[in-house]
């Protein structure tokens, strides 16, 4: 059986990288976080983290650990919280913007599940304004979407840059029409993207229509064109070409969280402090 507290303290070091890190936000010494963590990998026998580079990072043993103690400390939760009367019950509607399912969003709604089993958890994937008019409607309960900076409405989880993102090696002719891949309208990224060619006095012209961040990636994989796309999100197979092409800088957006106040105050709060305390993307 494996100790929960060295088992937290293993996560914290896994999704911080970094055992100073970890110590700071688990409020323990930097000696310390390494002890646990030798314990650990005493108890189950196998090197859980290598420590021979700069940069803090899991075996192949560590990943399957992870894994394991997430699953772990999720059920102590959820236990404790049946046992004790605690457990929240109700219906949670959130909706997220598509492009946050490739970020650590889907790992977080497991984990608040197997915390909360007694919510019935109901997610809506699609785009930011699409989202924000069904909160308004009353048909969500809790949203996480991107947002201009300094909208002013609901929790700033974190800023990002908008950049330009394409493939690698692909060339732009700079008398030709910029070819863009593109959400459907209305869409932020479509709007940013457009304006920011326009005030530069860059023609352009749609290769791709969208609805959906796949289809978005796919194009831009098979080369259509570029796409203005979070900074932190772009996949290792695309780059941002903003500067190599000569582009018009985009700007910041936010990541917003924002509360339906007619909604039950107990598991929005729960479900936002969950996203609000783990890094999204690594």
């Amino acid at each position: 059986m494996f100790d929960p507290v060295l088992l937290q303290t293993f996560l914290a070091v896994a999704e911080t990288g970094s055992f100073t890190r970890a110590g700071a936000q688990l409020r323990l010494s930097q000696p310390t976080v390494s002890q646990h963590v030798r314990r650990l990998e005493s108890a189950c026998g196998r090197v859980l983290v290598d420590r021979d580079t700069r940069q803090v990072r899991l075996t192949d043993n560590g990943d399957a650990m992870a894994g394991f103690a997430r699953s772990i400390l999720a059920a102590h939760a959820a236990a404790d919280a049946y046992f004790s009367g605690k457990a929240m019950r109700g219906r949670l509607r959130f909706g997220a913007a598509d492009d946050f399912t490739m970020t650590q969003l889907p790992r977080i709604l497991r984990e608040f599940r197997q915390r909360h089993p007694q919510i019935n958890l109901e997610l809506t994937v699609g785009q930011s304004a699409s989202l924000h008019r069904r909160l308004a409607a009353g048909q969500l309960d809790l949203i996480f979407i991107k947002q201009n900076p300094g909208a002013g409405e609901g929790v700033r989880v974190s800023t990002d840059q908008m950049v330009w993102m394409a493939l690698d090696g692909i060339q732009l002719a700079p008398d030709e029409p910029v070819p863009l891949v593109s959400y459907q309208d209305p869409s932020m990224s479509r709007q940013m993207a457009i304006g920011a060619l326009e005030k530069a006095g860059r023609t352009w012209r749609i290769t791709c229509n969208t609805r959906e961040v796949n289809g978005v990636l796919s194009a831009v994989r098979a080369g259509l064109g570029v796409a203005v796309f979070p900074r932190t999100l772009i996949p290792a197979d695309l780059v941002k070409v903003t500067n190599r092409l000569g582009l018009p800088e985009i700007g910041d957006i936010d990541f917003t969280l924002i509360a339906n106040p007619h909604a039950a105050a107990e598991p929005v709060d729960a479900l936002s402090s969950a996203i609000m305390g783990r890094t999204l993307v690594h």
